[in-house]
């Protein structure tokens, strides 16, 4: 990273257990809280909360200028599903399933997203994970596709993919 380059880039992660099963125990998820909050500071991305679920995790991150959405994404999500699977800490042999939700976050909100990732249990008395990240998709003018298998996302728009779509 040039000394030179500034960002300040906050991301609402959101990624699922394999068929959004409930995988993760109680003490499970605290210990991968600790690992993923470990692990971000190590790969030096900032990571001011993470709140991991039975089916699901939700972080706050700041995007660093060396790497992509989808790099940060593959790292969190493959390394500590190995760390689960090397520590016997999930329920069976443990697996994410695929894709992942990436909302862009504004500075003068990241204290809002940080109390609503906080308040995951409570969230959680009121609405599934499922209906939750319907929300989250279709509040940024996402469409929400159906699938009989998985639920997915498609661009509302007709709009040609961005080139970041490629890769980084």
């Amino acid at each position: 990273m040039s000394l030179h380059s500034y960002s300040r880039v906050w991301l609402h992660l959101t990624w699922a257990t394999l068929e959004r099963r409930p995988l993760l125990s109680k003490p499970a998820a605290v210990k991968l809280s600790g690992y993923l909050t470990q692990y971000a500071a190590e790969h030096g991305v900032y990571m001011k909360l993470n709140y991991v679920n039975p089916d699901h995790v939700h972080a706050l991150v700041d995007l660093p200028t060396r790497l992509c959405v989808e790099e940060v994404m593959h790292l969190f999500k493959g390394s500590s599903s190995h760390w689960l699977n090397q520590n016997a800490l999930g329920r069976g042999k443990f697996a994410w399933g695929r894709g992942y939700g990436v909302f862009s976050v504004s500075h003068s909100d990241a204290g809002r997203v940080a109390k609503y990732i906080a308040g995951q249990e409570e969230n959680h008395r009121k609405r599934t994970f499922a209906e939750e990240l319907k929300l989250l998709v279709e509040r940024p003018g996402l469409q929400w596709r159906e699938d009989k298998t998985v639920e997915t996302v498609a661009e509302s728009s007709a709009a040609p993919p961005h080139p970041a779509e490629a890769g980084c």
